[in-house]
């Protein structure tokens, strides 16, 4: 007859292994998340525990197996938009509540400078955390290179400037999301379309420019004609629509490769007195919950799934915390037009 925790006492692994009818090692092996063992362990341990109301001890874990619990979502991005973008709060959720689907603890890290560099590095070398989620888009950061050269498990959003050889990669189809938006516009019988760019030296704003330019046949001149950089933002997206209209008077349709710079480009046609969609239609990108839905017109716009790309990069690498060879390589995640008011 199994002995039962003391009144008060905090069930021990040996509880919930005598309770289960299973060895320690099996008991174990189920609460540390091994594919090594039985459904019907893995069911009675699972059981066990929940009746006991069973913990595990952190630290002693953390002694046995080397593990923390806690991976690192790093986001490298100089200067304040990692604040003034809502899409990193959109990310920052979405990393809490995947990550905490697998029992782990977020450990946040801005890198915004080289001295925050050679403390995350030296951070991510140093035990503390058992793997990374890496957000580095920009051309020329030498964070991708840094963590390729750590023994940590890391995964990486969209793909970084450089060889992508050892990374594990979870992307979106910016590209094919350009195309998309491009040829909807189009389709509808618009054929003037311009396009409010995002920053050159990020891979999603240089891919959604080439769908663009794909399904618009542009040449070199037209690109320089008919483009205008907004960086992704508000501001941006409304100087350029500003730049556009000065420049090509006869435009009637819009795609910007951001919610942010479509709401800015919004506000640019409103003080013109641009009517949308019947004078110009406008096409976004993200369709961010918080941008699209609430534009004046409500925003068309390219949905890229963020809470898919972030459950995809968790599951990725909680399958290498688990010891599973996976060969690094560059998962692209699909895009969908979702279709609004404003186009």
């Amino acid at each position: 007859m199994p002995v039962r925790p003391h009144p008060g006492a905090r069930p021990t692994l040996e509880d919930v292994a005598a309770k289960a009818g299973v060895s320690r090692a099996t008991a174990s092996r189920v609460l540390n998340a091994s594919p090594r063992v039985s459904p019907e362990a893995h069911e009675a341990v699972t059981a066990a525990a929940a009746e006991l109301g069973y913990q595990p001890n952190r630290a002693a874990r953390a002694l046995a197996t080397r593990r923390t619990g806690a991976v690192a979502v790093v986001f490298s991005e100089p200067g304040p938009k990692t604040f003034d973008d809502p899409r990193f709060a959109w990310l920052i959720r979405s990393a809490a509540r995947s990550l905490a689907d697998v029992d782990a603890q977020v450990v946040l890290l801005l890198v915004r400078s080289p001295q925050d560099l050679a403390r995350a590095e030296r951070f991510l070398a140093g035990g503390h955390v058992d793997g990374a989620l890496l957000f580095a888009p920009h051309r020329g950061d030498p964070l991708p290179a840094v963590v390729r050269g750590l023994a940590l498990p890391v995964v990486c959003a969209g793909r970084p400037w450089g060889p992508p050889r050892g990374l594990h990669l979870v992307d979106h189809d910016n590209e094919g999301g350009g195309v998309l938006a491009t040829e909807h516009l189009l389709s509808s019988g618009r054929r003037r379309v311009v396009s409010v760019t995002g920053p050159p030296d990020e891979h999603s704003a240089v891919d959604r420019l080439a769908g663009w330019r794909s399904a618009t046949g542009a040449s070199d001149a037209d690109v320089e004609l008919l483009t205008e950089g907004g960086g992704y933002s508000r501001d941006g997206g409304k100087r350029a629509m500003a730049a556009l209209l000065a420049r090509v008077p006869d435009l009637d349709a819009v795609f910007a490769a951001s919610d942010l710079m479509a709401a800015g480009a919004l506000d640019a046609l409103r003080e013109a007195g641009r009517r949308v969609p019947e004078d110009v239609a406008v096409v976004g990108f993200d369709d961010h919950p918080m941008i699209a839905p609430h534009t004046t017109p409500a925003l068309t716009s390219v949905r890229q799934d963020t809470d898919g790309q972030v459950r995809q990069m968790v599951t990725h690498l909680h399958r290498l915390l688990r010891g599973e060879a996976l060969k690094p390589r560059r998962e692209v995640l699909p895009t969908v037009l979702v279709r609004r008011e404003s186009a």
